[in-house]
């Protein structure tokens, strides 16, 4: 069953049709609310996840398909909208910070133990850095931890990407782009290359 079906159940009245899709976006919503608003706002989190699914409720009378946008893509669209008012609210940054790094920065990441190597000190080092990684998501610009997320984490493609952050398609690559570089010089800076 599609999330579209199921969400026309749900507009009929078949309360089962909600909790399917529930379970179905449950985790992957509350993992990108909780990303992108980083450590500083974790508390909210809770908050803008429970009033994403209240939006969603409330639109069942008026909801439809739409011809060019997934109903995924409209449940990351409330989910971020929600995100972004929280932490404009905030004063956090949500716009986009140009700044680029220059490549040779990273060269430190290039030399990393394989993800998959088993040995007590590769796990270590892959512990720290799951959590510099996610220091580092927390450091970015709001609207390039949301490109990352929707596409590295979410699996959106760079279009439903466009639908749901608003922005042009080559913008959203920019931000793509712009996340990544500073993130692998986040990440190299602190991790140095592991020798075996």
């Amino acid at each position: 069953m599609t999330d579209e079906y199921l969400m026309r159940k749900f507009c009929a009245g078949d309360v089962h049709a909600f909790d399917l899709l529930y379970q179905r976006h449950e985790k992957p919503i509350y993992r990108y609310i909780r990303r992108l608003m980083g450590d500083a706002l974790n508390a909210q989190a809770d908050d803008v996840f429970q009033d994403v699914w209240i939006r969603l409720i409330d639109a069942r009378m008026q909801w439809q398909p739409r011809e060019n946008a997934s109903f995924k893509t409209w449940l990351y669209t409330l989910a971020h909208h929600r995100a972004i008012d929280i932490l404009r609210k905030s004063g956090r940054e949500v716009s986009v910070d140009d700044g680029w790094l220059d490549d040779e920065q990273v060269a430190p990441w290039q030399l990393w133990p394989a993800a998959h190597a088993l040995q007590p000190e590769q796990q270590a080092f892959w512990r720290k850095a799951g959590q510099r990684l996610l220091h580092c998501l927390d450091s970015l610009p709001a609207i390039q931890r949301a490109a990352f997320l929707l596409h590295h984490e979410d699996g959106l493609s760079v279009d439903e990407m466009s639908l749901v952050l608003n922005a042009e398609f080559e913008a959203i690559k920019s931000r793509l782009r712009y996340a990544l570089s500073k993130l692998r010089a986040c990440m190299g800076a602190y991790l140095p290359p592991m020798v075996d």
